[in-house]
């Protein structure tokens, strides 16, 4: 850990204000893209995200700093997530079949930036672009719970095997077996879509 990173984790568990916000600025867009994925709704993203932040700024001082902080967040962000999902299957008012209007299928990483396209494509491109992610999205909102965050980590977030089994507290071979098992699954969603286009 860099000396800068311990200062700011050290501004935070003096429950620094601007640091706080610094670390909302950094983080916010991975964390709410991380749970979009995951539960599926812009609003649940967008309650998720607020309560992550709350849940990090009232427990920082739980952070021993043996794994990297974003990996600590996330794993606070996969634990949240996974409790409202149960709550909200337990209410029964869970609907993983909502998707938002193609404009709100765009991923807020990078500022907003359309997970495909450019700004110059042909209109017919730029619309099957749009109906590819929202089938992908689909396809990774059916998934079930244990699959749909593996495969959220790594292929979308990125992660590392070894970051993943940190946030999930699973073994390695576990979180390995599970991705492979979630890509065959999506493979097997998108197998229709993907022969109606050849």
């Amino acid at each position: 850990m860099s000396i800068r990173e311990r200062l700011f984790l050290r501004r935070l568990r003096d429950r620094d204000e601007r640091a706080f916000k610094e670390m909302v600025e950094q983080y916010q867009n991975q964390v709410f893209n991380l749970l979009f994925r995951m539960a599926g709704t812009r609003e649940e993203a967008e309650d998720l995200t607020q309560e992550v932040f709350v849940t990090v700024f009232k427990s920082i001082d739980q952070f021993r700093g043996d794994s990297k902080f974003s990996t600590w967040l996330y794993r606070i962000a996969v634990n949240h997530c996974k409790n409202r999902i149960k709550y909200l299957a337990r209410r029964h008012d869970r609907d993983t079949s909502e998707l938002d209007e193609a404009a709100e299928k765009m991923s807020v990483a990078q500022g907003g930036i359309p997970i495909t396209s450019s700004a110059f494509e042909r209109p017919d491109t730029a619309l099957e672009g749009r109906e590819r992610d929202g089938l992908v999205m689909e396809a990774i909102a059916s998934l079930d719970e244990e699959h749909r965050v593996v495969v959220v980590l790594r292929d979308i977030e990125e992660l590392s095997y070894e970051e993943i089994a940190q946030i999930t507290g699973l073994p390695e071979g576990t979180v390995k077996s599970r991705i492979h098992r979630a890509r065959l699954q999506l493979k097997e969603k998108l197998a229709g879509y993907m022969q109606g286009k050849r």
